[in-house]
């Protein structure tokens, strides 16, 4: 029973500095994260969800409307219904659309006060001027 005892002990210390290091570790770890702008977090995660061709044709299809139902948006794109709804999903998640439930229907439309967001961080983002480089990458 004593060596049980002892054997525990020294169990639970070792559990104990485990978890000091690996709390250390983490402190460590995020200090020395580097943090992203909002700006830059935003264009990532706009760009993110426009990143699928088909992403791209629900979007499109969307802006020629002004309010959409989940079927038109099925029947007019060459995907499959649960593929449309995942990606209805990631643009919605973006902010990039925006949803209503109408039972038994959901409606979608392009949320304007994002897309215009977008646009704006976007257009800013490419019309950043270039270093001029001579390093022979552009050969």
């Amino acid at each position: 029973m004593l060596i049980i005892r002892k054997f525990t002990n020294k169990c639970l210390r070792i559990r104990i500095v485990v978890r000091n290091f690996a709390n250390k570790f983490r402190r460590f770890s995020m200090e020395n994260k580097k943090v992203y702008t909002e700006k830059q977090e935003r264009i990532a995660r706009f760009a993110k969800a426009l990143g699928h061709p088909a992403r791209i044709a629900i979007m499109l299809f969307l802006a020629r409307q002004e309010q959409c139902y989940f079927g038109d948006i099925h029947d007019e794109l060459p995907i499959a219904k649960a593929t449309v709804s995942q990606h209805l999903t990631e643009l919605k998640d973006a902010g990039l659309i925006q949803g209503t439930i109408e039972i038994p229907k959901v409606k979608y439309c392009i949320n304007r006060d994002n897309w215009m967001l977008a646009k704006m961080l976007f257009q800013e983002f490419f019309n950043q001027e270039m270093a001029k480089s001579d390093c022979g990458c552009n050969k």
